[in-house]
């Protein structure tokens, strides 16, 4: 009896945790809708490639934004830093080196040959006569470039100033001697103030107010020298037709259609808008 007694006062172990009733399946996405296992965990698989997906996004925007910027990096102007440094070369041949094959490089009124016409907007008289020009070559030039690319400053560069002296061939004396790139910078700077008109009033206005300022800043400093007989002199006549071969220059550009390369039509309609 007495051991009895004390098996009864021993406290009973705890009831055991298993369950012969098997755990219920997670719970269906659908409860009106009874998949099978393999349905299951196909959708199960889907919802996990979609969060991973998700998960990935952040790393998306940040390569396209790189991208982004090594396309703006790749579209920084460049072809004027090489006009304004060939400027500088010859000018650097010519008057500190004195290299005499430099002097053939100048427009000769009385003899021109036909390279001369565009070799002479590279040549500067002075100092002065060259840092007034590239100033303004700078600033309308670049604005040519990143409205318009390289390949466009180029040609409005040649054309301009090219067409510019041949007008002062045909006009002034077969005395003269012709040099300096403000027929350029007329017809650049023409350029760049036509390529960003519209018809906006707020446009038109801006140049009604600001232009005349502007041309007579630019007449004032940038200078075509033409040297006739012994002295120096400005060849007006250089300013004014490298400003309306650059006019020339946009009215046909304006003319021939651009189709864009893998653009939409919508772009090409802007690119058509901007231009005009």
């Amino acid at each position: 009896m007495a051991a009895q007694q004390l098996l009864l006062l021993l406290p009973l172990p705890p009831p055991s945790r298993t369950f012969s009733k098997p755990l219920s399946s997670p719970p269906i996405p659908f409860p009106g809708l009874r998949l099978s296992s393999s349905a299951y965990a196909a959708r199960r698989r889907d919802l996990l490639r979609s969060l991973r997906c998700g998960m990935r996004r952040s790393d998306l925007v940040a390569d396209l934004e790189l991208a982004k910027d090594k396309q703006w990096q790749g579209r920084r102007p460049n072809g004027i830093f090489w006009i304004l440094l060939l400027n500088v070369g010859i000018y650097v041949a010519d008057h500190l080196f004195q290299i005499e094959h430099i002097k053939a490089m100048y427009l000769y009124h009385a003899f021109p040959t036909w390279f001369q016409f565009v070799t002479s907007t590279f040549c500067h008289a002075n100092w002065n006569h060259l840092s007034s020009n590239l100033f303004f070559v700078y600033i309308f030039g670049k604005l040519v470039e990143e409205e318009e690319g390289s390949f466009a400053l180029w040609m409005s560069y040649i054309l301009t100033g090219a067409g510019s002296n041949l007008i002062s061939w045909l006009v002034l004396p077969t005395s003269s001697v012709s040099l300096g790139a403000s027929g350029a910078v007329f017809g650049l700077f023409t350029i760049s103030v036509l390529v960003k008109m519209s018809w906006d009033w707020r446009k038109i206005l801006e140049v009604l107010i600001l232009g005349q300022f502007v041309v007579d800043k630019v007449m004032e400093a940038a200078r075509a020298t033409t040297v006739t007989g012994h002295s120096l002199q400005v060849n007006n006549i250089a300013h004014l037709s490298g400003a309306l071969i650059g006019a020339a220059l946009v009215l046909m550009i304006n003319r021939i259609p651009f189709p864009s390369d893998g653009d939409s039509p919508k772009s090409s309609k802007d690119t058509r808008e901007k231009r005009s």
